[in-house]
């Protein structure tokens, strides 16, 4: 395997989505707990730090903690709170209603940490070997970081010059399900600073999809407890 092929199929980061107001939930999804007695965040994380690369954590400002000291055990796999990108958040307005400037400006962010980040580590690499991956994991599914990282990465060789792939079922993308080449940050910052926010808008010249698992179709998309309690209940035993 050559350097540049090694490069491709790197994985620089993980980003976990726990910023949403889930209004319907009527909790932060990120603070579920699983039958087990974990907390979904924690879950999150644990299975993100098999992956030996650096945890950030996108929660809208609102300071989430997790109980995994895994910083302590694997240096490779810091974990790393980010503000969203232009984010303009009042935190004492919390607790009366969540405001969020939406997913793609999370992902902008964790892009930009990562970047500046390779460019800390690895000042002397071109950028055109450096092609390396954010993973992309929303706080509406169970489907494990370890479990989505090994399907995803198996569809970089054929993406081309996709530089998003992520998980459809029969009808929709799952754009917050994915991978994110760190080279797409100069096209997403230019779309927000235009004003949009819509992911599946944006994606689309990028993308490459890749079908849903069977298994995973009840692990993801809850918005209520009663979907939660669902993909609570088709988790492996």
């Amino acid at each position: 395997m050559t350097e540049r092929s090694t490069n491709l199929d790197r994985l620089a980061g993980v980003v976990i989505l726990a910023g949403g107001a889930s209004k319907r939930m009527g909790t932060a999804k990120a603070m579920l707990t699983l039958p087990s007695g974990e907390q979904l965040l924690d879950y999150h994380v644990r299975y993100a730090s098999k992956l030996q690369a650096p945890i950030l954590i996108a929660d809208n400002g609102r300071g989430f903690q997790t109980g995994l000291d895994v910083y302590l055990e694997k240096p490779n796999a810091p974990i790393i709170h980010i503000a969203d990108y232009d984010a303009d958040v009042d935190s004492s307005e919390h607790d009366e209603q969540i405001k969020t400037g939406g997913a793609l400006v999370a992902i902008k962010s964790a892009l930009q940490t990562l970047n500046d980040l390779i460019s800390l580590n690895d000042s002397g690499v071109s950028k055109n070997v450096q092609a390396s991956w954010l993973l992309v994991i929303s706080c509406d599914s169970l489907i494990p970081a370890t479990d989505l990282w090994q399907k995803l990465k198996c569809e970089i060789s054929r993406a081309a010059d996709k530089k998003v792939i992520c998980l459809k079922d029969d009808s929709h993308l799952y754009p917050l399900l994915g991978l994110y080449q760190l080279s797409i940050e100069p096209d997403l910052k230019a779309y927000i600073d235009s004003g949009q926010r819509r992911v599946v808008q944006f994606i689309q010249p990028f993308v490459h999809s890749v079908p849903f698992i069977k298994e995973w179709h009840n692990l993801t998309n809850f918005n209520t407890p009663e979907d939660f309690k669902q993909a609570c209940a088709a988790l492996p035993k």
